[in-house]
């Protein structure tokens, strides 16, 4: 459901918890509130509007975050991949393909590839890595907590690291977790695996992610502040 409170436009989320809960999310500040089943819109709008001098600041701080230059995916520009800056090389090719060699990763491109082309074959490249990561690490942390998926896929997704469909018991992860130091792969592929187990964010659901990763909250401020290149 959503909510207009004031130039604020609020996403509701209903579930079956004692208390509300209001959220600023990165990257773009979008606001989502939390709330028990049975509270009227009245109480919510209310709670927000209390709140409204905070939610402000959180999405100016957002809006005013330096962002990365658009890439141009051409030789002399960095990349990053697992945390790490890699300088790219291109190599004229009709076939695409990657090579990482030390610190370079080779892009091997079509001479007259668009920037949205190569921002496209880019995309792909962090699929393939998340995928080879994810073989390793996922079946790591379903042995860790004892909590087991029945599949997992990969997507590009602008404002979630992760979702979890715990009926079909699937995860999808974002391609761009790539780009983030591995401990941030291992984090939310623990968070969706949670959601196996307890459904929604409360003392409950945590206390299961300390429980694993007692340093989470650290980790979490990793992957959330850590710049992504715009584009």
């Amino acid at each position: 459901m959503q909510m207009q409170v004031a130039e604020v436009a609020i996403e509701v989320q209903k579930k079956k918890i004692k208390n509300m809960h209001l959220y600023v999310k990165p990257p773009c500040g979008r606001v989502v509130i939390s709330a028990p089943l049975r509270v009227p819109n009245k109480a919510i709008e209310l709670f927000v509007r209390t709140n409204l001098p905070w939610v402000r600041r959180q999405i100016k701080r957002f809006k005013e975050q330096p962002r990365a230059a658009k890439r141009q995916y051409v030789s002399g520009e960095t990349i990053y991949l697992w945390g790490e800056p890699y300088r790219i090389v291109v190599i004229e090719s009709q076939k695409p393909a990657y090579k990482i060699m030390g610190d370079k990763i080779l892009l091997y491109l079509p001479k007259k590839s668009s920037v949205d082309w190569r921002e496209k074959f880019m995309r792909e490249v962090y699929r393939a890595e998340l995928v080879r990561k994810t073989e390793v690490l996922l079946p790591k942390w379903e042995a860790i907590t004892g909590l087991k998926s029945n599949e997992w896929r990969t997507k590009y997704m602008k404002t979630r690291w992760g979702t979890c469909n715990i009926v079909a018991k699937r995860i999808w992860l974002n391609v761009q977790l790539a780009q983030k130091p591995p401990i941030c792969l291992e984090y939310v592929i623990l968070h969706e695996l949670t959601h196996l187990w307890e459904k929604h964010h409360n003392a409950r659901f945590y206390g299961f992610v300390e429980k694993f990763m007692p340093d989470w909250q650290e980790v979490k401020a990793r992957l959330n502040n850590l710049r992504l290149p715009a584009g």
